[in-house]
């Protein structure tokens, strides 16, 4: 019987095979393949032969779970089917500082472009980026190390250019927990923007509104946020700490910027947006599915007026890096917390709330990026 693994060193992954054996198509695996956490073995089967994984399509498989690939090892099973065992290790550290350089460097190269501001846009609010002029486009899949975005109204590139005559940089598309990335790795971004010399992040979500008073189409700047991840100890800042980027222990009791709050709100009063934009919490929730009534009617209680699910592991790795956050929910639909109806949350409800939108927010970024560059240059 052929035995076949994958061992990692320092420099490469390389496939070492003891005997031959009869080979099918890869697809079998790559479709069953179930990497269930650190430290745990995934097994895959196509029922009758074993298929033969090349040291790249491992590793691009174990990248669904957490963990790095150690050993893939082919034994018999029950029915004399052959299985394939892939067992990942617990080593969860995040890109090291040279990979997170490599990223900045390239976009760096790629544009004239110095900017201090960097904007995340949330689902259906990526129309920030094509306002930008002089503008450099940098798809995901071309930047090195990054990851891709998966989500319906995620453009998927990074966008460089100006605004109003100021440099920005927009993340047209973000990264979440429930296509499978580790949450370092849906904040990687930040890293590299802070390796750009970006001192100043707006961060934008579409949420569900739970606080009754709230309406869909309001505007909620965060003021604060409940992290339910880190309350089950995960972390974007898990794993070894490098001091490049910031200290072991942030502070996160002014994680939202109190002045940069206090100007948006002066400015959305200056736009007639008073009677729309409110001031509440957030929490991340890990997705994808919407919440239950049970869920919401906790999480009311706790304090919180909208659920999401993303932005805090960013906003974490912001404040890590000691860059200034602003961040808003877009509330585009009200949780449901009766049990007695047949309404649904959806995500094209998501984006046609953004849609209708689009114009003020994009007005309201444009305002706040202003005046962000003003008190950047007086200090």
């Amino acid at each position: 019987m052929g035995e076949s693994s994958v061992e990692r060193d320092t420099s490469a992954l390389s496939l070492r095979k003891s005997s031959p054996a009869s080979f099918s198509s890869m697809s079998s695996l790559l479709n069953n393949l179930i990497v269930t956490g650190p430290s745990t073995s995934a097994i895959a089967s196509n029922g009758s032969s074993l298929i033969q994984v090349p040291a790249s399509a491992a590793e691009a498989a174990a990248a669904t779970g957490e963990g790095e690939p150690r050993t893939l090892r082919a034994y018999a099973s029950g029915g004399g089917s052959m299985c394939l065992e892939l067992t990942v290790s617990g080593d969860e550290t995040a890109y090291p500082f040279e990979l997170i350089e490599e990223s900045a460097n390239y976009l760096l190269a790629g544009t004239k472009h110095r900017p201090k501001i960097g904007v995340i846009c949330g689902s259906g609010l990526g129309g920030l980026a094509d306002q930008l002029g002089d503008r450099d486009v940098f798809p995901y899949e071309d930047i090195p190390n990054f990851p891709v975005s998966t989500v319906k109204g995620h453009a998927g590139r990074m966008v460089i250019g100006l605004l109003s005559s100021v440099p920005v940089m927009c993340m047209q598309g973000r990264f979440h927990a429930y296509e499978g990335y580790p949450l370092w790795k849906c904040a990687m971004p930040v890293r590299v923007m802070k390796l750009m010399g970006v001192e100043q992040v707006i961060i934008t979500n579409a949420a569900g509104g739970l606080n009754p008073e709230f309406k869909v189409g309001d505007i909620m700047i965060i003021k604060d946020h409940i992290n339910m991840q880190g309350f089950a100890g995960d972390s974007p800042l898990r794993g070894r700490n490098d001091e490049r980027f910031g200290p072991r222990f942030p502070a996160m009791n002014n994680a939202y910027d109190k002045d940069l709050r206090s100007m948006a709100k002066k400015i959305a009063h200056g736009m007639n947006l008073s009677d729309v934009v409110r001031e509440g919490v957030y929490v991340m929730l890990g997705g994808p599915t919407y919440e239950t009534v049970a869920e919401l009617k906790l999480l009311r209680i706790l304090g919180v007026d909208a659920v999401g699910m993303s932005t805090v592991p960013e906003v974490v790795v912001a404040r890590h890096c000691g860059m200034k956050v602003f961040a808003f929910s877009l509330i585009t639909n009200e949780c449901i917390i009766e049990y007695e109806t047949d309404a649904q949350a959806n995500h094209e409800e998501v984006i046609d709330v953004a849609n209708k939108r689009k114009s003020d927010l994009q007005e309201l970024a444009r305002r706040i990026i202003v005046s962000m560059n003003e008190d950047c240059q007086e200090n």
